[in-house]
C-alpha cells in the first residue's frame, strides 16, 4: 500500500487533492471530485456523510486500505476523507481498490 501514498502524494503536490470532510463536500458540490478515498478508521458517521455525498453527486467512493496515521506518514497531514480532483490520478489511486456502495435511495432525504 506505499504505491498508494506515494500516488496521493504526488497528487497533493500537484494540487488535485482535497483533504478533509469539508474540502470533499466542497469538491463533490463543486464537481471537481472525481473520486473520493477513506481510510479504514473514520468513524461510522463520518463514512456515511461521505457515502451520502458521492451518492448525491455521483462521485466514486473506495476504500483505501489505510488508516489515518499511515496516510498523515505518507502526506504529512493526518486525514481520514481525500477527494482527487484529476481523472487519471483517480484511475489511478481506484486500481485495485474496494469501491464503496453509494446509493442515494438510502438515505433519508
Amino acid at each position: 500500500m506505499k504505491s498508494k501514498t506515494g500516488l496521493l502524494s504526488m497528487c497533493a503536490r500537484a494540487g488535485k487533492l482535497s483533504m478533509g470532510m469539508d474540502m470533499m463536500k466542497d469538491a463533490c458540490k463543486n464537481g471537481n471530485a472525481k473520486a473520493v478515498f477513506t481510510a479504514d478508521d473514520i468513524s461510522e458517521k463520518s463514512l456515511k456523510e461521505v457515502r451520502y455525498f458521492c451518492a448525491r453527486y455521483g462521485v466514486k467512493c473506495y476504500a483505501l486500505g489505510l488508516t489515518m496515521d499511515d496516510l498523515a506518514a505518507g502526506l504529512g497531514k493526518r486525514t481520514g476523507i481525500l477527494a482527487v480532483t484529476d481523472a487519471g490520478f483517480a484511475k489511478a489511486g481506484a486500481k485495485g481498490l474496494e469501491e464503496i456502495v453509494t446509493d442515494i435511495d438510502e438515505f433519508e432525504i
